[in-house]
């Protein structure tokens, strides 16, 4: 395995340098507002090269819903990888109601949101706490609801939460975050207040994007989506508005000083990028501190992509997907100067939802791997990243039938899975 990835790495490497000379550069694709059920190595002077060991095919086996090609070697449908290791599936916890985003707390508890509006607290044997009340009121028709959360670095000392969800406004519904101390009995949420709100209104119950990350200096990465309408996806270009966008806030929710367009007039200063169509997946890379996403593609086009400040990553203008109907996207381009490429891209879909990198090492081969849960697709995804580019793929628990939802890095070094919908579970994948 490790030869194989020696040699799939030094492949992309030779081909990604002759491209890189040239260039400068739900959602489960059947309906909009349903998201869906690569060196080798040489020895010394006296010594033949190693022969490459044969590689696996790619994972997906089926056709795609279009002809496009990708910008670059191991943009789709890199080589399969397997994992070595004897790892275990377990169902950890049951009993949990549409739930949508998880986050660690100190003591090895896990606080999970469910879309009704509540969250609850699973301890490290599995319990189930009863309900956390005191969010604000959500609008939890459609993909909407209570959906991500974040436990503050300082939870100890100050049991502060943050999370996402869909408010209802005057002019229809946004994505909007919110903030609040869990009380002592654990029951109740306190002194809550929303401190962010990404406008505009629209009167839509899809694409509320919606994920949370720390930036390791105390401010938060939110996402947002198009709002799924013909009418809004334009915005996701557009820098007076907060759709289709990666945001930037402190946790009082005020732009943070640094970002990239804080000086700029006629734009809102609390975008990170943008270009976006359904960001639901960010994640922190443990190394490296770079901010990764997916985002969900129409019909074909799921996204990962490496955020950087002020970059476009082109929706609608660019995609590798096709509307619903079948038609192209726009003008049905795939590249445009000063629009950024996805590292990896899926077609057809897999409609990823939330992603973790793995940081522990009790299975070192998974070490700074990233894990996506795919909702359509029914299984875990884990992308072998090496210098950027993805190197190999591999999909998890797909005999469990599931949809997932959420991916968590648990500190015992074992992945934890969200499932989707009623009577969810959550896995835990592990030795």
């Amino acid at each position: 395995m490790k030869n194989l990835l020696k040699v799939t790495i030094w492949s992309i490497g030779i081909v990604l340098m002759l491209v890189m000379q040239q260039s400068c550069g739900l959602d489960d694709g059947t309906d909009p507002t349903i998201e869906g059920p690569e060196g080798s190595e040489q020895g010394s002077d006296d010594e033949e090269p190693e022969a490459p060991e044969e590689t696996l095919d790619p994972v997906e086996t089926n056709e795609p819903n279009t002809d496009y090609s990708p910008a670059f070697e191991g943009q789709t449908r890199v080589s399969g990888v397997l994992t070595e290791a004897t790892f275990t599936t377990t169902i950890f916890a049951t009993g949990l109601s549409s739930p949508w985003g998880m986050a660690n707390l100190p003591d090895g508890r896990i606080l999970v949101t469910e879309k009704s509006g509540t969250m609850r607290l699973v301890s490290a044997s599995g319990t189930v706490s009863g309900p956390i009340m005191g969010a604000p009121a959500v609008n939890s028709s459609g993909q909407g609801g209570l959906l991500d959360v974040a436990v503050d670095p300082d939870f100890e000392e100050n049991r502060m939460v943050y999370w996402t969800f869909s408010q209802n406004g005057p002019d229809g519904t946004a994505t909007a975050v919110a903030k609040g101390r869990l009380s002592d009995s654990e029951d109740e949420l306190e002194n809550v207040e929303v401190i962010y709100t990404a406008i505009p209104e629209f009167e839509s119950t899809a694409h509320y994007g919606s994920r949370l990350a720390w930036d390791g200096q105390g401010n938060l990465f939110v996402s947002t989506g198009d709002r799924s309408s013909a009418v809004t996806r334009p915005e996701a270009q557009e820098l007076d508005a907060a759709l289709g966008k990666v945001l930037r806030i402190t946790t009082n929710g005020e732009p943070v000083a640094d970002n990239p367009f804080v000086s700029q007039a006629g734009v809102l200063p609390e975008i990170y990028s943008y270009g976006h169509r359904n960001v639901q997946g960010l994640a922190i890379h443990p190394v490296t501190g770079d901010l990764w996403e997916s985002e969900l593609g129409p019909r074909g086009g799921d996204e990962v992509n490496l955020i950087e400040a002020g970059v476009n990553y082109g929706w609608p203008t660019i995609s590798y997907g096709l509307e619903y109907n079948g038609e192209a996207i726009g003008s049905g381009i795939t590249q445009q100067n000063g629009m950024e490429q996805p590292v990896y891209y899926w077609d057809p879909v897999v409609s990823p939802s939330g992603i973790d990198f793995y940081s522990g090492n009790a299975i070192p081969e998974w070490t700074n791997n990233l894990f996506l849960g795919a909702l359509s697709g029914q299984h875990i995804v884990r992308l072998v990243i090496e210098d950027n580019i993805v190197v190999g793929e591999e999909r998890l628990l797909e005999d469990e039938g599931q949809r997932f939802r959420d991916v968590l890095d648990g500190p015992d070094g074992a992945l934890y899975a969200l499932t989707d919908g009623d009577n969810a579970v959550i896995y835990r994948i592990g030795l």
